[in-house]
């Protein structure tokens, strides 16, 4: 029995009862992501963790009763326990309407909180200001999925929150201030042991922050010693350290990524530094060489986690190295002296804040271009960390062998590896369905649940112009992701729901005709049926993209389509559906947008066997990933992600 299961044995919960709970807070209330659950929209959440007799436990509730709480205070509501798929609590409580205060912050916590608030103020809008707090106290309340997205694709997501390298940079400013006024060492360590320990309650002392503190000492004393031989057994304390105070770090892959970015940085980068020196100076060779001994120690378990390598994260991260100790240190500054006086807080924040929006343009850049993908889970993780061994082991021997394969093999297992018409995004439980026209623009017809995935999409296809822009009805599983479809885009024309009412245009060599709404400003108890549906012909297909329009809408359509080679299925491959309509469309390829494992049973059983007895091939996104589709007069052919050997292709 695992202590996961030993603690929820021992708890005397009863999961999906409503019962009393108290508790004492562990971790500041923070905004859930935002989430599309179908057609709707979740309500924002907070979630944060808390003590209680039975465990630990994760608390999901309303902001306006769990804004302002702070670690440390106790409370009492009623709530409803269900099991959770996170190892560190014995379950997740969503709490009721109404939470009571039993006992209020310490002034410790108090003063503490009135810091972080007011860095967070005064570091102003838009993205730069919401990486401020992030980079110097680890509040990530302010950024943005998109930008934290952008951040993780470049390579720079360790820049949204605090890590070890903020509390090496204010180790390494206190111990260096602290020279001027005491000449002794022990002293200064001393001084410097107090300071983190503050930067760390300020930060909160959550298991990241705990693993990054353990890494800076680690390097700290590297620094200090100047010895491989003393650093790599300190090294080894930290790791046995930290696992003794929270065994859950053994299986956290954030502790793995510290640990061995921590071990890079003290093995190979010194080696690194040596060589590049031969050609360039040295200061220079050490900002590359940080992010690339980190980069290569930690490549197998980011590609376990994420599926794809970005080969410009070295270059991001040299770009933006220079930047972060200004922001670390200026801001740390910032945020003590914010609440007393705001107005220098301000200024100071005026003269960090350039580096911070070159960061966040230095992530967008980065964004832009392609990532390698690879497996997730063991499989990447196998095939990279043997690479990774392969090029340490036998260096120049194999490193332009390798090269020359790995790209040979990158541009085989390319997705899409040809030219394309139609492509049905992955994203997940929702629809976003592209035309291709020249000149990178392409018509769009929905947008996803997601503005991360719409956004990777769109730029996968290398779509920067968005001619047509058709959102077929306002049901966040097809709109919510219209943000991302946006963002650094062109749009010419938006058609949305009954307003587009019968329109008609030639976009490229298509013509884009509007079946359903009859008429504008048409209105029905179901959103679904006044969804958009149009005909979409061109001299090589035509193309009926259905929305979610129901056997009421597929009805009153007999007659209006035809024959057609390929149906967007209307509404996720639903049960729904007008079997004489689809006997009418009997298209050669049906496509359906739907979750993998979702909870509406999408594509239905009898929607597929329907499509089966009319000699459609079907194709879906929850299995085959997704969908590119070539046509030439009449002719089509297809590729599915699913198929591809992901770890030769590029997202």
């Amino acid at each position: 029995m695992s202590l996961r299961q030993f603690s929820i044995a021992e708890s005397r919960l009863i999961f999906g009862s409503q019962e009393s709970f108290t508790a004492t807070l562990r971790s500041d209330p923070v905004r859930t992501t935002p989430r599309v659950f179908g057609p709707s929209y979740a309500p924002p959440r907070n979630s944060f963790l808390a003590a209680t007799k039975d465990g630990p436990i994760r608390i999901i509730a309303s902001p306006e009763e769990s804004d302002g709480l702070l670690p440390g205070q106790r409370i009492q509501f009623l709530g409803r326990a269900i099991e959770s798929a996170e190892r560190r609590v014995v379950a997740l409580v969503i709490a009721g309407d109404e939470i009571e205060i039993v006992t209020e912050p310490s002034r410790w916590a108090a003063a503490l909180a009135q810091i972080r608030a007011g860095l967070r103020q005064v570091s102003g809008a838009g993205d730069a200001g919401a990486l401020i707090p992030g980079m110097v106290i680890g509040d990530t309340s302010k950024q943005s999925q998109e930008f934290k997205g952008e951040m993780r694709r470049a390579g720079l997501s360790h820049l949204v929150a605090v890590s070890g390298a903020n509390f090496a940079i204010v180790s390494a400013f206190v111990l260096w201030i602290s020279q001027f006024v005491f000449r002794r060492i022990t002293p200064r360590l001393w001084i410097t042991a107090i300071v983190l320990a503050s930067f760390i309650a300020l930060v909160r002392p959550s298991p990241s922050v705990l693993r990054a503190a353990a890494m800076a000492a680690v390097m700290l004393i590297a620094i200090k010693q100047g010895s491989q031989r003393d650093s790599l057994p300190a090294l080894g304390f930290a790791i046995a350290a930290v696992i003794f105070i929270d065994p859950w770090q053994a299986r956290d892959p954030g502790f793995a990524l510290s640990v061995l970015a921590t071990a890079g940085l003290l093995t190979i980068a010194p080696r690194i530094v040596g060589y590049l020196s031969r050609w360039i100076p040295e200061k220079i060779a050490q900002v590359i060489a940080i992010p690339m001994a980190a980069l290569i120690f930690c490549l197998p378990v980011i590609v376990a986690l994420s599926g794809y390598i970005s080969p410009i994260s070295i270059l991001a991260n040299v770009l933006a190295a220079p930047l972060v100790v200004p922001i670390t240190i200026v801001g740390f500054l910032a945020a003590l002296i914010s609440p007393i006086s705001p107005l220098l807080a301000g200024f100071l924040i005026l003269l960090i804040r350039p580096f911070a929006s070159a960061i966040a343009a230095i992530a967008s850049w980065g964004a832009q271009f392609p990532v390698i993908t690879t497996p997730a889970g063991s499989a990447g993780f196998a095939a990279i960390a043997i690479l990774v061994l392969l090029i340490l082991l036998l260096r120049r021997k194999i490193i332009i062998p390798l090269l020359v394969i790995s790209m040979a093999l990158i541009w085989l297992g390319r997705f899409p590896s040809t030219d394309w018409d139609i492509y049905l995004c992955d994203v997940g439980q929702g629809d976003a369905t592209v035309l291709s026209l020249p000149d990178n623009r392409a018509i769009v017809i929905d947008v996803g649940p997601s503005p991360e995935l719409i956004d990777k999409c769109l730029r996968q296809l290398g779509v920067k112009r968005i001619t047509l822009l058709i959102l077929t009805h306002p049901h966040a599983d097809h709109v919510a992701g219209l943000s991302g479809a946006i963002k650094n885009r062109i749009v010419d024309t938006t058609w949305y729901g009954n307003i587009a009412a019968g329109s008609t245009a030639v976009v490229g060599g298509y013509s884009v005709k509007v079946l359903w709404p009859l008429t504008v400003g048409a209105k029905d108890e179901n959103p679904n049926n006044i969804s958009i549906a149009a005909l979409i012909t061109s001299a090589d297909f035509t193309l009926f993209a259905a929305g979610d329009i129901e056997p009421p809408v597929q009805e009153e359509l007999r007659g209006q389509v035809g024959k057609v080679d390929i149906y967007k299925v209307a509404h996720h491959g639903s049960r729904f559906q007008d079997e004489l309509l689809l006997r009418e469309l009997s298209p050669k390829i049906a496509l359906i947008s739907a979750g993998e494992g979702n909870s509406y049973g999408h594509p239905a059983t009898t929607t597929l066997s329907a499509l089966e007895r009319l000699g459609a091939t079907t194709l879906r996104t929850d299995i085959d990933g997704a969908i590119a589709i070539t046509a030439h007069q009449g002719e089509l052919t297809f590729e599915r992600q699913s198929s591809k050997l992901a770890w030769l292709g590029i997202g």
